[in-house]
């Protein structure tokens, strides 16, 4: 028994959150309900698509069920200092940022955390599919993040930032269930949640038009779509050396397989005219509006400064499958700091550039510059901005952000 211990509950106003709280009180827990409003600006969000005010009363609804107090708090201006700012900045500098691992750092496990504990709360807890576990290490208790009984819903990836401190004082009561489990939990508790649809927008903003939102800061310029061709000679350093085990390799090589590739507009072809760069990712197919080329086109590179697309035609172009990335050092975070790389040391993981991909082996080197990770099998679009995040089997042990 856990002696009547305070949890707040972010209540977002869906069903994971709200069977969350329940399951908590269940226990014994002592539990008050929390809706962060996170954003006011409605003219961005695609109107009846969870909008803040119909999440906040769902959410109020649940605890009046529950019988739990519950509060909203007000966190918008934070939000906007700290992921909206963050977003904008990073897609004007070409890269692709990912609002909902920001939003986890810097909201739910930060700002709202504080505000869990000015009400005298010892845990927060969140409907996320993901679980925590405690080794003891050293005598000292080590928390880990698992990934989500459910590997359709496993959410351990938007939990990549957090550290020790912060997953001391987190709890995840659905982690263990499958998702037809919880939405079943709700139909029996009759909770007003129990049908509504997963929610697919940025982190409590609700579903934003992403073009919209950014073109409020970010203005329209029209500039060249170029594609490049496949053989082109820089391609060769991205290659792995054969018959050297990648512990040895020597920076520069490690900086070929590893660094992005700097393009510029004589390598390419033009092939049509985009309306920004910065609205554009690695990777991406869809927005190009370029047809007859055969083959899929996609995007390889952006380059904000001079406004222009690369492109590489078919999914094997080798711009768009690399090898390895890398990770600055200031970038890097270790969740098991235990398990941190020292410079000059490797290590073997499973590893994933993007929210339920499939987990890749991976070799993470470390080097006075920071980790070189490389996979061993190529990778699809791999984006500056994103984050890495490096498992041992179902323990998320660390991340980066992607140079």
């Amino acid at each position: 028994m856990n002696q009547r211990k305070r949890v707040v509950v972010g209540l977002s106003g869906g069903v994971d959150s709200s069977v969350a709280a329940y399951l908590l009180k269940e226990q014994g827990y002592e539990v008050i309900g929390m809706f962060m409003k996170n954003w006011h600006d409605e003219s961005v969000t695609i109107s009846n698509e969870c909008p803040w005010m119909e999440d906040s009363t769902d959410a109020m609804l649940v605890a009046e069920k529950l019988g739990i107090p519950f509060q909203a708090i007000d966190l918008s201006e934070e939000y906007r200092e700290r992921i909206v700012d963050y977003m904008f900045a990073e897609y004007e500098a070409g890269r692709t940022p990912n609002p909902d691992i920001l939003c986890n750092r810097e909201i739910k496990f930060d700002i709202f955390l504080k505000a869990a504990q000015k009400l005298k709360a010892e845990y927060v807890a969140t409907g996320h599919y993901c679980q925590k576990a405690e080794v003891e290490i050293d005598g000292k208790p080590v928390y880990q993040l698992l990934a989500g009984a459910d590997p359709n819903k496993d959410q351990s990836y938007f939990l990549c930032q957090l550290n020790q401190d912060q997953l001391s004082k987190a709890l995840f009561p659905i982690g263990h269930l499958q998702k037809p489990e919880v939405r079943k939990i709700a139909k029996e508790q009759d909770l007003i949640t129990a049908d509504k649809k997963d929610s697919q927008g940025l982190c409590f903003i609700g579903k934003v038009r992403l073009p919209d939102f950014l073109q409020q800061q970010l203005k329209p310029k029209k500039g060249d779509i170029l594609v490049i061709p496949d053989d082109l000679a820089i391609y060769d350093k991205k290659k792995i050396p054969a018959g050297i085990p990648l512990e040895d390799l020597e920076e520069d090589v490690l900086d070929g397989i590893c660094l992005p590739e700097q393009y510029i507009a004589t390598q390419g072809q033009k092939l049509g005219e985009h309306n920004g760069a910065h609205y554009f990712t690695v990777g991406q197919r869809k927005g190009l509006q370029v047809g007859g080329t055969g083959k899929p086109l996609f995007v390889i590179a952006t380059d904000t400064k001079e406004n222009i697309i690369y492109t590489g035609l078919g999914e094997t172009h080798p711009g768009l499958l690399r090898n390895g990335l890398f990770v600055p050092k200031k970038d890097i975070h270790w969740i098991r700091e235990d398990l941190r790389l020292n410079m000059g040391n490797s290590a073997r993981y499973l590893a994933r550039i993007r929210y339920r991909q499939a987990l890749s082996p991976a070799t993470l080197i470390m080097k006075a510059h920071g980790l070189y990770v490389i996979f061993d099998t190529p990778q699809k679009g791999v984006a500056s901005g994103q984050f890495v995040a490096w498992y041992d089997g179902n323990e998320s042990i660390g991340s980066g952000t992607i140079f």
